[in-house]
């Protein structure tokens, strides 16, 4: 197994994401290589007391920029970094970094 430490890399703290929590569904940023196995050992072993029903993983494409510059031809473009999404809904227990918020 790889280091349930390593495979969450922050929780996601929006709106939606925020307002899903009372619904007993949690959104993580993981790692790209992650697989929803992983992931569920890992929210079980990192916040105990809890219990994971189901785990919904999805791959967030980067987004085009172009940025201005001072080159010959003007602008030159760039991308942010793609990035994997998991959702992972509680069957018990609750994680205490979305409470309250």
């Amino acid at each position: 197994m790889k280091d349930p430490y390593g495979i969450i890399i922050e929780p996601l703290l929006s709106e939606k994401s925020v307002a899903a929590s009372s619904k007993g569904k949690y959104a993580f940023r993981v790692q790209r290589s992650a697989n929803k196995i992983d992931v569920r050992r890992s929210v079980e072993l990192l916040f105990p007391g809890t219990k994971v029903a189901q785990v919904n993983t999805m791959m967030v494409k980067g987004k085009r920029r172009r940025l201005a510059g001072y080159r010959r031809a003007g602008r030159h473009g760039g991308a942010t970094a793609s990035w994997k999404k998991a959702i992972v809904t509680l069957k018990a227990g609750t994680i205490a970094v979305f409470e309250g918020l």
